[in-house]
């Protein structure tokens, strides 16, 4: 049997639960609290929300709803069927997330991130700065799965770079936020792409590939733009990056072949093996890699004297599981060299069991059914769901201030929308990445937003305008949904 064979159930398929006791207002009411208490807390813990904190509001935007339930004739035991239900159907999703969190560690340990960040980093040139800052925030976003270490170390150098040519930051941090956010937005790495997959109910290679229908177009744009301003803007100066390569090239082997394990898991993911094994393959093949080019790494990180089995063992499931932190010579570059294996991925795992109990409660109540039908009856046409998906996501991202609750609340409130409709998960989840994942570093009180300003050191309001692929994306999904290009329908 070809791997492309087996098919994951999905949930979303399932018939919509619902109740006539419910109206449409007791449906919306649940969501309402739930954002304002999401707004609240986020105001009041800032960045550290997700660390806790909006997982527990969700549980209580879940009591509401339970509440409202209970008010309507609906049983405890029908919401919680509903909830175990929900939690689940995320289980395959839980897994990959392990296998991610595994895969950068053992990857960071081998060298080959650092690896692609060395090189990345020798293709500066002036005429080409700017292109040349959104490809390499591209590779090392894409290759560590993060925009916001991306932001923080290579950004942060990228800034100081452009300054010294005598190119407005505002540009450069543009540059640097639109490949960041590119390279985290199809990243098998990237807590959003996979917190986007889940909550649709999309298998994450499938998602990954959907999304290039409107990722490529736009990044396009960006680049293109990017070109134009490097021919028409005056800088002076060269690069100084030698500081940066020569802590690389001391705390590391750096070497090419280190590229045959990413080279590897792409053919695997082109041959459409499962995601699961994929990156399982990735993860120990760059534990492999680590014992041949970075044995004193490994050495190191186990707290060993030598290289035998023992050191070996423990320095690649330490890499596999926990924390691990790769200390160089350059202070900007040492945070961007810390994975956190699978404990890493236990937040965002986290986030969507508490999702999945808040649109488990919503779900038995039947306020997605009654939420689902006047969305049809309001949107009768394709175009008019993602729009309204667009806009949900945009709306939340404004309200509550986190690009991931711009995914897990309108991914949970659309998905069934979305199945009535008879369109494939990817859909869903391509809107939520073009929208909710990229936007969110365009508000200025936004965690992304405030963040990115902060640690780049531009306003959000200077770099606005040149985080081209950011704001050009939402434009492109709606522009792709107004052609009907390639709309994948669900098979009957």
């Amino acid at each position: 049997m070809k791997s492309e064979d087996i098919k994951p159930e999905l949930p979303e398929q399932e018939a919509i639960i619902e109740n006539v006791e419910l109206n449409i207002n007791e449906a919306l009411f649940p969501v309402v609290i739930l954002v304002g208490m999401l707004a609240y807390n986020i105001f009041i813990f800032g960045d550290s929300a997700l660390g806790g904190s909006n997982q527990f509001i969700l549980l209580m935007g879940a009591s509401v709803a339970a509440i409202v339930g209970f008010l309507n004739k609906v049983t405890y035991a029908q919401m919680m069927e509903e909830v175990a239900h929900n939690v689940k159907s995320t289980s395959g999703a839980i897994l990959i997330m392990l296998m991610v969190g595994a895969l950068s560690g053992t990857w960071l340990l081998s060298g080959i991130i650092p690896s692609m960040i060395y090189y990345g980093l020798q293709i500066l040139s002036p005429t080409f700065f700017l292109v040349a800052s959104l490809v390499i925030c591209s590779i090392v976003s894409l290759a560590t799965g993060s925009s916001w270490s991306t932001s923080a170390t290579v950004g942060i150098a990228l800034i100081g770079i452009g300054s010294t040519m005598g190119i407005d930051p505002g540009m450069t941090a543009g540059a640097v936020i639109s490949g960041a956010y590119f390279g985290d937005k199809i990243s098998p790495l990237s807590d959003t792409t996979n917190l986007a997959s889940a909550m649709a109910g999309a298998e994450l290679f499938d998602h990954i590939r959907y999304m290039f229908i409107t990722t490529i177009p736009s990044i396009s744009v960006a680049i293109i733009v990017f070109l134009i301003m490097g021919f028409n803007i005056s800088s002076t100066g060269t690069p100084d990056i030698t500081d940066k390569l020569t802590a690389i090239d001391s705390a590391f082997n750096i070497s090419p072949w280190l590229f045959l394990v990413p080279a590897a898991v792409i053919f695997m993911v082109i041959k459409k093996t499962q995601p699961l094994v994929a990156l399982l393959a990735g993860a120990l093949f760059g534990g492999i890699a680590a014992i041949i080019f970075q044995p004193d790494i490994v050495v190191k990180v186990a707290g060993g004297v030598s290289l035998d089995f023992n050191t070996a063992y423990k320095g690649i499931l330490t890499a596999l599981t926990t924390k691990t932190s790769i200390a160089t010579s350059n202070a900007e570059l040492n945070d961007l060299f810390t994975a956190k294996g699978m404990e890493g991925m236990l937040g965002t795992i986290w986030l969507i069991i508490c999702a999945m109990v808040f649109g488990g409660v919503m779900d038995a109540i039947g306020a997605l059914a009654r939420i689902s039908e006047s969305l049809l009856n309001m949107f009768h046409t394709v175009f008019g769901l993602f729009a309204s998906t667009v806009l949900s996501c945009l709306a939340i991202n404004v309200t509550a201030s986190d690009q991931y609750l711009a995914i897990v609340i309108p991914g949970k409130m659309y998905k069934k929308a979305f199945d009535e409709k008879g369109l494939h998960p990817v859909n869903l989840s391509r809107t939520l990445e073009d929208t909710g994942t990229v936007t969110s570093v365009l508000i200025p009180w936004n965690t992304c937003g405030a963040y990115n300003a902060g640690v780049l050191g531009v306003p959000t309001v200077d770099y606005f305008i040149y985080a081209i692929f950011n704001w050009v994306s939402p434009f492109t999904t709606l522009i792709v949904a107004a052609l009907k290009y390639k709309i994948k329908q669900l098979k009957s």
